[in-house]
């Protein structure tokens, strides 16, 4: 059982919804924000420490990148994963984000609970070191 928070920030509750369950499943805790809007909310007012962003992305909106680059700013501890349609995703990532879309829609449950795992084991090495 793993006691990292993730917030997932996914407008389409068809797609947030099994997700979300998934990774509760798999021991994560998880928070779900409809918009970039809820997720900013939740991660200066919530009161559970969140350890990964997930966030849909898509071309035709900048909230997305937007978020990641206010998170990265913002909350450093934070792991940022980016999800969409990488070749539209990546056209409007250039100034916002260090990199592109790390995952694509619809999500493969296992493939983004084994990113999350690489994710949460680099952490972990990282704070070996410190």
């Amino acid at each position: 059982m793993s006691d990292a928070c993730i917030l997932l920030v996914e407008t389409d509750i068809l797609i947030r919804t099994p997700l979300a369950e998934y990774l509760r499943d798999c021991g994560y805790r998880v928070m779900e924000a409809t918009a970039a809007g809820e997720a900013r909310e939740l991660l200066v007012h919530g009161t559970i420490p969140v350890d990964i962003v997930m966030i849909a992305v898509s071309a035709e909106e900048r909230s997305g990148f937007e978020l990641a680059a206010w998170v990265r700013s913002n909350k450093p501890d934070c792991e940022v994963v980016l999800a969409g349609t990488p070749a539209k995703a990546a056209e409007k990532a250039g100034d916002l984000c260090e990199e592109g879309p790390a995952l694509g829609r619809p999500y493969d449950h296992k493939f983004v609970l084994e990113h999350i795992k690489r994710l949460m084991a680099a952490r972990q090495r990282d704070k070996g070191k410190g």
